[in-house]
């Protein structure tokens, strides 16, 4: 893939901006622009930016990002009239839909907030602040960098890499856009460095250690780099502080933070997770923008094992709605984001172990698929031919993560969006680069996702 231009610069398409002077034209600043009154200079300041940054991931995985995992694929339709979310599902974006414009912009803001983390805190000498606490500062910011990066590059191949804080609208002139290998060689750096500075810790809505290592995990998975892939997955399945729990719907129960968890967001109530809303029925005082599909339905029931927790179901008159209950929490707005799971990581490594062409029950792909079917409630799988193996793990990845941000990205990943869902031009397995970052400088008319001009 050649090397592309992008500035990232915010362009407020609205008639106002258009008629506003020249002279407001010529001062609009990027939007991962730092305020002067965020500088980090202290403890205070780089903790409260921290939070910052989490605070900006959340944003997107409280409805956008695991939106663009599951909408575009088979287990969700959309069930209304809203353009974005109508595009997103019939798998005919166009680069001025609003969901993607929001998704990459927010991606890019989490980037530049890391950016000032890494910029400031090592060199800080503020006395209250000590060596350990840079080092995790600092290697959550890697980690919240790695994971951004990783999130843009599954969905629009190759972006621009911006490791720098942005404060002027200069700062980001002359950043060509990278391929993919780049993208991910620098997720792999960051994760490294994530993982050389973070604590060895079972703290589940923060990054430690092993979230690093579990997100490189997945990094290799998509990077088909298999002996990696199984390596770091075991890192994880070998420590004791996480485990799979049973049944299936105890790691989405309040209180949360379950041993299942690796790395998930918390929202409360100040700060909500909208997701439910989504899916709740009007009669349960929800929008029912998403609904299961009749095939994923029949699926589930027939072959999901206690994963049909998934689903719930309400009467009204004679009909009967079928809805997700994955986010459940409509009175408190609390339900977690699920990022990294315990269950992801068994299936990782059964994936690179099949892959690898390690098969067996013991110690093998089969072992690693039946450790999550069992906690499904499930008896082991037939499967025992490298394909066989395959199309069961990719199953299981569709039943075990079927509202999270996996299955686009999962059939994308393998080539298979278009042997499952259809979607014979490849040129759509990526999303449209955002029409306002492509219209912010002249030098970028040419440089969209093909198949989106």
């Amino acid at each position: 893939m050649k090397l592309f231009a992008s500035k990232i610069i915010l362009v407020l398409a609205t008639v106002p901006f258009l008629l506003t002077s020249c002279e407001d034209l010529l001062d609009t600043e990027p939007y991962q622009q730092l305020p002067d009154n965020a500088a980090i200079v202290d403890a205070t300041s780089a903790n409260a930016a921290l939070l910052g940054a989490y605070s900006t991931v959340q944003r997107n995985y409280s409805l956008n990002y695991p939106t663009l995992g599951f909408l575009p694929a088979d287990n969700v339709r959309f069930n209304g009239t809203l353009n974005q979310y109508l595009q997103t599902d019939q798998n005919s974006l166009t680069p001025d839909n609003v969901l993607i414009t929001d998704t990459w912009t927010i991606l890019y803001q989490a980037i530049n907030s890391a950016n000032a983390i890494i910029d400031a805190v090592p060199t800080l000498t503020d006395p209250v602040l000590t060596e350990a606490d840079k080092n995790r500062i600092t290697g959550e910011a890697y980690f919240i960098r790695a994971f951004s990066f990783f999130d843009l590059g599954r969905g629009w191949g190759g972006v621009p890499l911006i490791l720098k804080p942005t404060r002027t609208v200069n700062d980001t002139r002359g950043i060509r856009r990278s391929t993919l290998e780049q993208t991910y060689d620098q997720v792999l750096a960051d994760l490294v460095k994530a993982e050389e500075l973070l604590p060895e810790a079972a703290t589940r809505n923060r990054a430690v250690k092993k979230s690093a290592q579990a997100l490189r995990a997945r990094l290799h998975l998509y990077r088909q780099q298999w002996a990696d892939a199984e390596a770091y997955a075991s890192l994880v399945i070998a420590s004791p502080s996480y485990s799979l729990i049973a049944p299936y719907k105890s790691f989405s129960t309040a209180p949360f933070l379950t041993p299942e968890s690796v790395f998930e967001l918390t929202y409360s109530n100040a700060d909500p997770n909208t997701l439910w809303n989504n899916w709740f029925p009007s009669s349960l005082g929800g929008q029912y923008n998403f609904q299961p599909t009749e095939n994923f339905i029949t699926t589930l029931n027939g072959s999901g094992g206690n994963r049909t927790s998934l689903l719930a179901s309400v009467v009204i008159g004679a009909n009967t709605f079928t809805y997700g209950a994955l986010y459940s929490r409509a009175g408190l707005r609390d339900d977690p984001a699920y990022v990294l799971r315990l269950a992801e990581l068994y299936l990782i490594r059964a994936e690179a172990r099949a892959r690898q062409d390690k098969l067996d029950d013991t110690n093998g792909a089969a072992a690693d698929l039946n450790a999550v079917r069992t906690r499904a409630g499930l008896g082991a799988t037939p499967a025992s031919t490298r394909d066989a193996l395959l199309l069961a793990i990719e199953e299981e990845r569709r039943l075990e993560f079927a509202f999270e941000a996996h299955r686009w990205f999962d059939l994308v990943r393998t080539e298979r969006a278009d042997d499952v869902l259809g979607i014979t031009d490849s040129r759509k397995w990526l999303f449209p680069i955002p029409l306002v970052d492509i219209g912010a400088d002249i030098d970028l008319a040419d440089d969209q996702n093909p198949g989106y001009k």
